[in-house]
């Protein structure tokens, strides 16, 4: 009986050396893969920053020229704000003008009135 016993331990144990040779190959064959797409990875994040830099360095000279042109552009925004503020003012003359002017018609309209009047008995009074 001791012989059976023997002899199904070690059945056991070549049951359990085979499954662990399959078992270490496939963890084998899992590492190889995981050590293939971490180059890739690698290979891919260097390009990445690689083009990241460029980009970067392509969108410091926009920048640099845009503000270039922000200062050359100011005056003239500068400029057209006084202008406005002229037009502006224009205007306003414009309108004080034209109320002075109206009242001033009225005034001359009523002088004028007074003087014809003034004519008419004159020469009423004259006669």
């Amino acid at each position: 009986m001791l012989e059976i016993s023997y002899s199904l331990v070690a059945v056991a144990l070549i049951a359990l050396i085979v499954y662990s040779i399959f078992l270490v190959r496939k963890i084998s064959n899992v590492v190889d893969e995981t050590e293939k797409t971490i180059k890739v990875l690698t290979t891919d994040v260097n390009v990445t920053l690689y083009q990241t830099n460029e980009l970067l360095a392509k969108v410091n000279v926009l920048t640099d020229d845009i503000n270039g042109k922000m200062e050359t552009i100011e005056p003239l925004f500068t400029a057209v704000a006084d202008l406005s503020l002229s037009v502006s003012d224009l205007n306003n003359s414009a309108r004080n003008l034209s109320k002075k002017a109206a009242t001033a018609g009225k005034n001359s309209v009523k002088a004028g009135a007074g003087l014809t009047a003034w004519r008419l008995l004159s020469k009423f009074f004259n006669r």
